[in-house]
């Protein structure tokens, strides 16, 4: 198999961050100051960010840019679809499970299963525990959810807390239960039932503007529209990731790209395919290829 693209290698090892955390391999990311002066103010006001543009513009990339800029660890990843709800983002409680050990404890004479090893923190969840530098937290295609999820979302993003009833009822026996966190085994504390977040996780909400959100919610968030990349920013895009000479090696793909390119219609990740397979030695002139890698966006397939 030959090597893949930058963007499209997994299984990178991490390192490790000034606090311990893990810290995923960097991406190239390009952003212009008016943009970066949106994302600076949403972190000093401690407020999500709506962030929407078209199709390949980078809005989920940019919760990666600013998770290794500020050395916050691996972003906590929320997908929503039309089935989310905000019970599994917080958290899930394996009460079937539970039951089972429970079971099996008491015929084999065995302990009691720990409540905490039945319940994981969602991305959501894990985000609001309490710790020195905040998580960053992608809710991604929010637009896709049930007409309620954003309403739902609010109380959380105003009190920066939750409750797990499950733990709650324990107070009086058990004050403190270790809990497991999203991508992590690594158990954490939770105190009285609650988990209460010190710093607010840095909340990047994307959007490909499908339906409205309720003006509760806008109110709460700072808006941040990506625009359409400039032909300038196009090789820009393309020296980071391929190399300094890679945009005037093709600059007849860039020219085909910029002349094709309409609202919703072609993708700049669309120009990176085709750049890396023309600078690999791939004949993207030989016929369908370069229709297949410039097809558009819109329309019936």
């Amino acid at each position: 198999m030959p090597e893949p693209p930058p963007w499209r290698r997994f299984g990178q090892e991490s390192s490790t961050g000034a606090d311990g955390a893990d810290v995923e391999p960097p991406r190239p990311y390009l952003i212009d100051q008016p943009q970066i002066d949106v994302v600076n103010a949403a972190l000093h006001l401690r407020r999500p960010v709506l962030v929407t543009g078209h199709p390949g513009s980078g809005k989920s990339s940019l919760a990666y840019a600013i998770a290794h800029e500020l050395s916050l660890g691996k972003v906590l990843h929320w997908p929503v679809n039309s089935r989310s709800m905000l019970s599994d983002a917080l958290y899930q409680y394996d009460a079937v499970g539970r039951l089972r050990e429970s079971t099996l404890s008491r015929d084999g004479s065995g302990p009691e299963p720990d409540i905490g090893d039945f319940i994981r923190l969602g991305p959501l969840g894990t985000a609001l525990v309490p710790r020195d530098l905040p998580r960053v937290l992608l809710i991604d295609e929010l637009d896709k959810g049930d007409i309620d999820l954003p309403n739902d979302l609010l109380t959380v993003f105003e009190r920066g807390e939750f409750e797990i009833p499950e733990l709650s009822r324990l107070t009086r026996e058990r004050d403190v239960v270790e809990v497991h966190t999203a991508g992590s085994d690594v158990p954490v504390p939770v105190r009285g039932g609650m988990v209460r977040c010190t710093e607010f996780p840095v909340v990047l909400i994307t959007s490909n503007g499908e339906r409205d959100f309720p003006p509760a919610f806008l109110r709460r968030c700072l808006r941040l529209n990506l625009p359409d990349p400039s032909e300038q920013r196009l090789r820009d895009i393309l020296a980071a990731h391929l190399g300094a000479d890679a945009p005037a090696r093709v600059d007849e793909l860039v020219r085909a790209f910029l002349a094709r390119r309409a609202p919703d219609e072609l993708a700049t990740d669309q120009l990176m395919n085709a750049a890396f397979l023309r600078l690999g030695g791939v004949d993207t002139d030989a016929e369908g290829l370069l229709e297949a890698l410039f097809h558009q966006l819109g329309g019936t397939v």
